[in-house]
């Protein structure tokens, strides 16, 4: 896994991109990141070069274009925020399962929630869970997300167990920074 050491100021941004574009799902533009971070656009803009360049972020064109963190953006931040991986807690049947780290959370149709699906990508296998099982995940460290759900399928050479999402919620209040 090759490192890339950020700037403070890039990490700044790189952060503000992630967590706009997890509640938007979609480009984000980089006047949101600028009001995020307090900075002024043309600043964005030039970083977003350089992330770009690392091949952190991609630039989707078009007029709902913006900006979108690429897997390695997240890879890179996740290195540089979790020195030891960060716990996010998983039950598997209402019992927590210990040992476990949860690499990754990709959320599908949430603008649906009765179609709504996890999929949560474990390091460890899944060999254990079954269809109909129940599985909570989270807290997350940084949106504190919760996700409760119904194993749906999975997929066990990638260690991935997909969800039905039975309730999810993230507390709501001031974002911390």
């Amino acid at each position: 896994m090759s490192s890339i050491e950020l700037t403070p100021s890039q990490k700044t941004i790189l952060t503000a991109l992630i967590n706009l574009h997890r509640e938007a799902e979609d480009a984000v533009k980089g006047e949101e990141i600028a009001g995020e971070v307090d900075r002024n656009p043309g600043t964005i803009r030039n970083q977003m070069q350089s992330l770009k360049a690392l091949q952190l972020v991609e630039g989707v064109p078009g007029p709902k274009g913006g900006y979108k963190p690429t897997a390695t953006a997240y890879e890179t931040l996740d290195v540089q925020q979790m020195d030891e991986p960060a716990a996010v807690p998983l039950e598997h049947e209402g019992e927590p399962v210990e040992d476990v780290n949860i690499e990754e959370i990709n959320l599908s149709n949430v603008h649906h929630p009765e179609l709504c699906r996890a999929e949560i990508h474990i390091q460890g296998s899944v060999r254990e869970y079954h269809e109909g099982d129940s599985v909570t995940v989270g807290p997350t460290p940084l949106s504190k997300l919760l996700i409760e759900g119904t194993l749906d399928g999975k997929d066990d050479t990638n260690n991935i167990l997909i969800l039905q999402i039975d309730s999810m919620e993230a507390p709501v209040g001031e974002p911390s920074h």
